[in-house]
């Protein structure tokens, strides 16, 4: 489906959508004014935030500052929803449908190289070791906008027909050493979208792009992204000597060539994107000994369960047989950190007239590329119908193609967008609750 005939479904979606008359109970002018009144809020509490970051299930003090702001207007709060989770829950003055926003908490292992004068100089504990921590990734920014959004629709609640519900997630980045899920998938076992259950659910993601332009795609957007792990287990030798043990090393660099042609050789890059890399490996304590054991880990990004399914198969078999050639035995395990993000195809056409309402004519893509980068909103949506989308966030001025990315320690956010991902929050809420 094209872009334009994916707008023209949305654009009568929405008339169908329209109380009688065609009016909204809530205009995007009135929305906009009480956004700008509660920006600069969303300002502070975006740069108190980035101050204080926290890694995933550690964000005590975030939650803290969120739970509190939701109490302040009036919500019915639970807290330790998900180890550090908050829920919020906003009432109308009358019942109908219920729709669920969300926001992810936690922060990143990084030192932050931004200079801004909030910059955070904060540590924390990262696999036994402390470590700097940093907001390389945003979600400063997507609390603020949350609760920014929270206070304009309890000012509205009056005049709503039905129940919001405001997800603030811990652990976005992935579950914690020693932890078996991940902050999504804990809330929803402890009743996240329970009582009330959403009809649908909503979440945003600030990246490097035109500033407070909104881009997705409906169906798959953001990739599947499982977490790698092999070890290579050898015998030690002097490093004059290396036939005298079983050298890990060279296998370790023949697994890291196996698994980059797996990729690059047999799947075919116009079907799905794939994307399989090793990112660490650690082995040896000096220079002239080869080491008994090799530990690498990885990520693998994909689009498509089946293949998928067989790529883990046959990169298995492939790691064993490049360690066999060396002598050496292999263990080899995967774990997903986050499922595919499937954009519901009818929410995704509805949508789009709203984010044009929020962020503007022409600042809204229906239908962008998919992205090999991931996140655990998949498994919310999985549960209730949902789209996630993006908000360009790149410095007024910057190509976003030179912007630092997202995890990179210069990562920063304009602040000229939040008022955008504050609109496209509230508008999203209050239109879904206006569909009959």
């Amino acid at each position: 489906m094209t872009v334009r005939s994916l707008l023209a479904v949305a654009a009568a979606a929405v008339a169908l959508a329209l109380p009688a008359g065609g009016a909204h109970a809530q205009s995007a002018e009135a929305v906009g004014a009480a956004v700008e009144g509660v920006t600069p809020r969303v300002v502070a509490w975006r740069r108190d935030l980035h101050a204080h970051p926290e890694l995933g299930f550690a964000e005590t003090r975030t939650a803290a500052v969120v739970a509190d702001h939701l109490r302040s207007l009036g919500l019915e709060v639970r807290t330790e929803v998900g180890k550090t989770g908050v829920v919020g829950i906003l009432r109308g003055a009358r019942p109908g449908r219920t729709v669920a926003l969300r926001a992810d908490m936690d922060a990143l292992p990084v030192l932050e190289a931004t200079g801004l004068p909030f910059a955070s100089t904060a540590t924390g504990t990262y696999m036994g070791n402390t470590v700097p921590v940093a907001h390389a990734c945003g979600h400063d920014a997507h609390v603020a906008m949350l609760m920014g959004a929270a206070e304009v629709l309890a000012g509205m609640k009056d005049q709503m027909a039905g129940t919001v519900v405001f997800i603030f997630q811990p652990a976005e980045e992935g579950a914690p050493s020693g932890e078996p899920k991940g902050g999504a998938a804990l809330m929803i076992e402890e009743g996240a979208l329970a009582d009330p259950r959403p009809d649908a659910i909503f979440g945003l993601h600030v990246v490097p792009g035109a500033p407070g332009t909104l881009w997705y795609r409906p169906r798959g957007f953001m990739a599947a992204s499982d977490r790698v792990d092999i070890t290579l287990n050898g015998r030690q030798t002097h490093g004059a000597w290396p036939w005298k043990g079983v050298d890990v090393i060279a296998a370790s660099a023949d697994v890291v060539q196996t698994i980059n042609s797996l990729t690059a050789r047999t799947i075919d890059p116009t079907t799905t994107p794939t994307v399989f890399t090793i990112a660490t490996l650690d082995a040896g304590v000096r220079y002239n000994i080869i080491p008994d054991r090799a530990v690498l880990s990885g990520t693998l990004r994909t689009f498509d369960i089946a293949q998928r399914d067989d790529l883990v198969r046959r990169a298995g078999i492939a790691v064993g047989n490049v360690a066999e050639n060396y002598g050496a035995t292999a263990e080899f395990g995967v774990r997903q950190n986050a499922a595919l993000v499937f954009n519901d195809e009818a929410l995704s056409a509805w949508l789009a007239p709203v984010l044009e309402e929020a962020a503007g004519a022409g600042k809204v893509n229906a239908g962008a590329p998919a992205t090999t980068v991931a996140e655990d909103f998949s498994y919310l949506s999985q549960e209730v119908p949902g789209v996630f989308y993006h908000l360009g966030a790149s410095a007024d001025g910057v190509d976003p193609a030179t912007s630092p990315p997202n995890h990179s320690p210069a990562f920063d956010v304009n602040e000229a967008v939040l008022p955008v991902g504050v609109r496209a929050h509230v508008l999203t809420a209050l239109r879904f609750l206006e569909r009959p």
